[in-house]
């Protein structure tokens, strides 16, 4: 019967490490994903501007 609980301990914990892992992957593609936006935003209206301009 020990062994099981220390089994479920070890499992939990490993599974709630995996979930933190998970939770800052998908926030750091999400922010990315953001940050590429804005710059192709950014660099198609300096684009455009300068076909303005010319």
């Amino acid at each position: 019967m020990g062994n099981l609980v220390a089994f479920i301990n070890s499992f939990i914990s490993y599974l709630l490490v995996f979930v933190v892992f998970a939770a800052v992957i998908i926030a750091a593609v999400k922010v990315g994903i953001t940050a590429r936006h804005k710059k192709d935003a950014k660099d198609a209206q300096n684009a455009q501007s300068a076909d303005a301009q010319e």
